[in-house]
């Protein structure tokens, strides 16, 4: 692999060579003709090939995750090609007599994929937390793939494309954390570049550090877009209604998002004023520089003036629930509104569900399990004492939990298999992150799970994480009461991937949830290149939680009993397995 000099070298000096043949035609509603960026010709599963990084050279200077000029002279960030990963086949719902290796795949019933956290970021906004990130610290309010969020999406979609070229999906699903601070212009290029419309990454006043189209992160460009016969889902993230995902925006926020001066904060983290605190300017990152370098970035005693940006731009305006939902029908891909109706937008009550097939009885339930403005922002408050700030927790108001309730129950009754698709994941965190649930709530939840034979996955983002859960029954004589959870990692942070899902029908009528990871096939001198070395040195530097080790990535077969009345409905179910 090269290292990031030489990447950055292709970029500057030979942009022409991974601009994409044939995108130079005009879109719908009379778009100007741009060109897009190519991803590499081959395409492969974590099960070819895994992104391996290399060791930081003993000797290497110790750096800061802002000092990105100094990454590949200290090689950090660099990395390699290595072996594909096997399919871990994991029975550990099944009884311990279960013949599992003996089992095979004889139908497949649904293939979908996942993409989450993708935290579209205009790094030029004024109301940003990059003070806590970027020196060190949290990752999430300092990144170098913050340059590059649009670019990362645009290969990500276009290796989507060209899996379901060869083998196509059924649907897909997004699960929250579209944007990274709720704001409409990062919105607006999370739908527009889904939808293969002209994408200009810049706010503000235009901006060029490399003089000339297509040569630097700055530059607008052609979406690739989602293939048209994939119908793509969403839900809610935290960072969709949230400032930062943190805190719900008050009206200083708000003027701070549409204005020109960086903000103002105190340690939100650990200060019970939050938003009302004040100490610290934030920072932004200068779009006019190569790095994107920060502008106005510590603590307020340090700075004889208020920091400015270069200029305000109204479309940074954050956005509320029923704003964030009315977007997804700006749309000209499918389904219109994206799984939401009309009626969400009324109300903000951002859940749903859709059924993928008319051939296979399952349903998908999308379920909003963001916290709500009004929950208290300490969960000591609910007398729990786990004393966690922040709103980054799982939580179901009264609406939801009794929505979310009559669906399984309908599920049950109406004899389908069911998938949770949300954006925080359930009963994986002890109590006292900064991301649990109510452990009351949660248990109840947990419960009511287990006594729905019929429920066989829940799929999550929220903790970039490739993680696989399995939840076995509380009754060892009724396996068909367990059920999994499948989490996804983040497209910005390292591993920077998606996932594919088969659901197979076994020789035994069992069902089998297969599950890989996808690297984004990125061409060596783009962009999405120069973001994933980013994302490891980024890695390197805040040695962020991820397992396992050396990849991030995990591959699985999942097997789940089911009641021998869905056995025989499903019996004839399902095509051929995925090639």
């Amino acid at each position: 692999m090269r290292t990031m000099n030489a990447i950055l070298a292709a970029v500057l000096f030979a942009m022409p060579s991974i601009l994409v043949a044939g995108c130079s035609h005009c879109a719908a509603g009379g778009e100007r003709h741009l060109q897009g960026y190519a991803i590499a010709a081959d395409v492969f599963t974590t099960r070819q090939r895994t992104v391996v990084p290399d060791a930081i050279p003993a000797g290497a200077e110790k750096i800061f995750p802002f000092e990105i000029s100094k990454y590949a002279q200290n090689g950090y960030g660099v990395w390699h090609y290595g072996p594909g990963l096997d399919c871990v086949k994991r029975l550990d719902l099944m009884p311990a007599t279960y013949p599992g290796a003996s089992v095979a795949n004889s139908a497949r019933l649904l293939t979908f994929f996942t993409l989450t956290d993708i935290h579209i970021t205009d790094k030029e906004s004024p109301a940003q937390a990059i003070f806590f990130g970027y020196k060190g610290g949290v990752s999430s309010g300092y990144s170098p793939v913050m340059l590059y969020t649009t670019q990362v999406l645009n290969a990500a979609v276009q290796t989507i494309n060209a899996l379901h070229r060869d083998d196509p999906f059924d649907f897909g699903l997004s699960l929250g954390d579209t944007c990274n601070n709720t704001q409409y212009n990062e919105l607006r290029w999370y739908i527009d570049l889904l939808d293969g419309r002209n994408i200009n990454p810049d706010s503000g006043v235009k901006d060029d550090p490399v003089p000339g189209p297509y040569n630097d992160y700055q530059d607008e460009y052609k979406a690739a877009g989602l293939d048209r016969t994939i119908p793509w889902y969403q839900a809610l993230g935290n960072h969709d209604h949230f400032w930062m995902g943190f805190l719900p925006p008050n009206d200083y926020v708000r003027q701070s998002l549409i204005g020109d001066k960086v903000i103002n904060l105190g340690n939100p983290f650990v200060d019970s004023r939050g938003l009302d605190s004040r100490g610290f300017y934030l920072g932004a990152m200068d779009g006019r520089t190569l790095y994107g370098d920060l502008i106005g970035v510590g603590p307020v005693k340090d700075f004889a003036a208020p920091p400015t940006i270069p200029a305000a731009d109204p479309n940074r305006r954050s956005l509320s629930r029923k704003e964030w939902i009315r977007e997804f029908f700006h749309t000209s891909s499918n389904p219109k509104g994206h799984g939401f109706s009309p009626a969400n937008i009324d109300t903000g009550f951002a859940c749903y569900t859709f059924e993928p097939r008319p051939d296979m009885p399952l349903k998908v339930i999308v379920l909003d399990d963001t916290q709500s403005n009004d929950d208290p922002n300490d969960p000591d408050a609910l007398g729990f004492g786990h004393g966690s700030f922040g709103y980054g927790h799982g939580s179901l108001d009264t609406a939801r939990y009794d929505w979310l309730m009559n669906e399984l129950d309908k599920g049950q009754a109406e004899g389908k298999l069911m998938i949770i698709a949300a954006h925080i994941p359930i009963g994986v965190e002890p109590p006292g992150s900064m991301v649990d649930w109510n452990p009351e709530l949660e248990a109840k939840l947990l419960s009511k799970l287990h006594a729905c034979p019929n429920f066989i996955l829940w799929v999550a983002g929220h903790r970039h994480l490739n993680t696989v859960t399995a939840f076995q029954s509380p009754d060892p004589a009724h396996p068909e009461l367990g059920f999994w959870e499948v989490e996804t990692s983040s497209l910005r942070d390292f591993a920077q991937q998606f996932r594919l899902f088969d659901i197979d029908r076994n020789a035994d009528d069992t069902v089998s949830i297969i599950t890989t990871d996808v690297d984004s096939a990125v061409k060596e001198g783009t962009f999405a290149a120069i973001s994933r070395s980013y994302a490891i040195a980024a890695q390197q530097l805040f040695k962020n939680a991820i397992s396992p080790l050396p990849t991030g990535s995990y591959d699985a077969e999942l097997v789940k009993q089911l009641t021998p009345e869905m056995q025989a409905k499903i019996h004839k179910c399902g095509s051929t397995t995925r090639k």
